[in-house]
This record gives structure tokens, sequence and C-alpha cells, in this order.
């Protein structure tokens, strides 16, 4: 079965909108990322991503190395246990942890936390101590200098993530002597979705430098340094994942500079990644609903919007998205139209100027590519009470699971005072 032919048997089985997860194509992503590495990395899934438990399972079970969960929430503790991870490697992050989910997550098993700032230290600790246990923590770095030339900067300014690190030295001894803790390592994140080889063997270059730095005035030997990420895939248009076949050698030769016993695990070494493991395993499937022209633009309505595909693209800084067109239109011919979903305003927009096949009508079937990541979890997905996407896992020619995420309104009941 072709794989054109195969979307559109998934569309008319499960119906539109419909997120089509292909887990061969995840198992190849997976793979991709760990040969680039060298193979003392573990790599950590970041739930944001998509925290389906079908995509977490797969990527902890798959042949060869597996990743471990990076989460940032208690929903997502909950995806990474359904789907099977040992809640002693799920590594928690995030600068808005609060004191209750960090008692529930330390209750779970969880004992592996990245702390933002002093206070976020501290409240790990209160937590850990309330369940007569020590965490381990990875200090978060914002470093003040930046190296790499493109993807999105995450270091280098002023920003809610990490401590600063020309005030690491000066916090040295309060870090060290937080009750309920144990300074690990260190976590470093400095930029996204690096297209360009060189710019991202540059960046981790610098990470690795400042963390032996900051080891140095931390006054504690790392167990643990997390460099990041950055690796690059296509969000909603056509495209392939960026190759690094240069990358493993330029980290062992870092790291050999900086850390000459990182191969014997002092400090173990990781990475973590959600857009290049999971993207291009995904593809949108979406149906149209109206053609209309006015004023000299034509709009195609599909009957999928921010509301399903809202995380990055409906922000606004990713627009058009690319598309295929299951139609009987002449393909030969192409029309710039504006992509709209099906939401009552006019922020409902996927796409402006993208080329599609004249003679595009109601019930035609359109493909947006490289969807797997920032999905419908990632979307407005309550707005104006539409329901949720379907989502479809896929092997080869066999559907492993169809889903869909149900809006549910809970009530509790209140007491109420009487004269």
């Amino acid at each position: 079965m072709t794989d054109r032919t195969r979307l559109r048997a998934l569309a008319d089985a499960y119906g539109t909108p419909l997120y089509v997860y292909d887990l061969d194509r995840l198992d190849a992503a997976r793979r991709d990322l760990f040969g680039w590495l060298p193979d003392e990395f573990d790599v950590f899934y970041a739930l944001k991503a998509n925290p389906h438990t079908d995509l977490v399972q797969a990527l902890r079970e798959g042949d060869g190395p597996g990743c471990r969960a990076e989460i940032s929430s208690t929903g997502e503790l909950a995806a990474a246990l359904q789907a099977g991870h040992d809640p002693a490697d799920i590594l928690y992050t995030g600068p808005g942890k609060t004191a209750g989910e960090l008692r529930e997550a330390i209750g779970q098993g969880v004992r592996l936390f990245s702390a933002e700032s002093l206070t976020d230290l501290e409240r790990i600790g209160e937590a850990a101590l309330a369940h007569d246990t020590v965490a381990d923590c990875l200090l978060r770095v914002n470093d003040e200098t930046a190296r790499a030339a493109t993807g999105v900067r995450m270091t280098g300014r002023p920003t809610q993530f990490g401590f600063d690190s020309e005030t690491i030295a000066g916090l040295a001894p309060r870090l060290r002597a937080v009750p309920g803790t144990s300074l690990a390592g260190l976590h470093l994140f400095t930029q996204s979705n690096a297209s360009d080889e060189a710019a991202l063997i540059a960046e981790f270059r610098h990470t690795i430098d400042t963390a032996a730095r900051v080891e140095r005035e931390l006054g504690v030997p790392l167990r643990l340094l997390d460099i990041g990420g950055g690796f690059a895939s296509p969000y909603g248009q056509h495209g392939e994942r960026t190759a690094y076949p240069a990358l493993r050698a330029a980290l062992e030769t870092a790291l050999d500079t900086h850390f000459p016993r990182w191969r014997q695990g002092a400090p173990r070494l990781a990475v973590e990644s959600g857009r290049y493991l999971v993207g291009d395993c995904g593809t949108l499937l979406a149906s149209v609903g109206n053609v209309k022209t006015g004023r000299g633009r034509t709009f195609v309505v599909l009957d999928a919007g921010i509301n399903t595909f809202g995380g990055l693209s409906g922000l606004g800084r990713i627009l058009p998205v690319s598309v295929r067109i299951d139609s009987d239109a002449d393909a030969g011919q192409t029309q710039r139209v504006t992509l709209a979903g099906p939401l009552c305003t006019p922020g409902d927009t996927l796409g402006r100027d993208v080329e599609v096949p004249v003679g595009l009508g109601p019930g035609d079937l359109v493909a947006i590519p490289n969807t797997g990541a920032y999905g419908p979890t990632a979307s407005l997905l309550m707005f104006l009470g539409r329901p949720a996407p379907a989502e479809a896992v896929v092997r080869a020619d066999d559907v492993v699971s169809v889903s869909r995420i149900e809006h549910v309104r809970t009530y509790r009941k209140v007491e109420r005072e009487h004269d």
C-alpha cells in the first residue's frame, strides 16, 4: 500500500482532522540521533513535543538505545509512567514547578530535577525532605555569552530559565548547602532547531567549556552533564531532518579536553530532544470544507485550524505550512490561496500564499507533513468547543491505536453558608 493510499484509507475510516503517527519513522529518527552522538550519551525525550503514550513508549523500547523522559508537569509524569518509564530515570524540568507538583513527583519516585534558581532548588529540597529523601539536582545555567548563529536563541539574555552563569561562583556555598538536595550536575540548553551543523557544534563546544568552568566554581564534581539539544526538523512543511555526521567526533574532542574521564562516566553525558525525534513521524490530514473567493483572494477553509495545529503555527512563528493534495483537481495548474481553519476568528490561518491545484474543492483531502511535534496538546483545543482531532498510530500497514482527547468539565460540590 502506498503512503498516499494508506492516508486516504485512514481518513475514510476515522474522519478528519486526523493525525497519523508512523512508528517506523519515529524509530528511524531515534536511531539517527543516537548515531550522531558518542555511545556514552543518554538522550532525554522532551514530552512537551508530543506526550502521546504510544510514541513515548516506542522511544523508550525501540531497537538499540532507548530514550529517557524529560518532563515539565505532573501530567507529563503520568504519561511517562503509563509508557513504562522508571520514575528514577525521569528528569523533571521547568521554571514553574509548584510545591504540590514537587511533592507528587517525589512521591511517585522521581529523584532527578533541573533547578532554575535558588528558590526553585530550595523548594525541591523541601519536597524531598517531606518524603525523607534527597533529590539529585542539575543546576540549569543561562550562559551570559552565545555562539549559535542559527535556530532559536535560549540564553545570553534575561530569561526565566536558569541561573545566570556570572552569579554561580558567588552562590556556590548556598547552593551546596540546600537541605534535601544533592548537586548532581548541570543542565544547559542554549538553542533550538539549529539547521546548521557547524553552528550546533560551536554551541556545544562553548557549552562544554562553560560547564567545566562552572564545575570549578561550584567546587562539586559533576555526575551528570546535560548539554541540551537544538537538533533541527521541519515543522508543518516538506523537508527532511538535518543530518549531523561531524557531531560525534567534535563532541569527543571537546569532552576529551575538558572532562578527560567522561568515557568512564565522570560525568555521564546527555542531550535532550523533542521535535527531532517525533516531528517527521506525523502527518495531519484535513478536509476542505469550503472555497471562497473575495476581493482578489481565495480562501480554502479546512476542518483543521489553530485549534488542531496551533502550537508554533498558531503563534504566527511558522507560516505558511506546505501541503500535499489528494483530489481530482488538475495538479498541473496551481494557484496561491490562504489556508484557513473552521474557527470564527480571522486569526485562524494556517498559511497565506500556499500553492494548491486549481479546482481544489469541498471534500478534497489535504495532508500537512512533519506534524508529529507540537500538535494537539500545543493547540487551542478548547476554543469554540470543537472536538479534538483523532490521532492514529500506525506501523507499516497496521493500525496500532486510534484515540481522541476529550474535553470534560468536572464540577466540585460547593458548600453554601445558610443564614
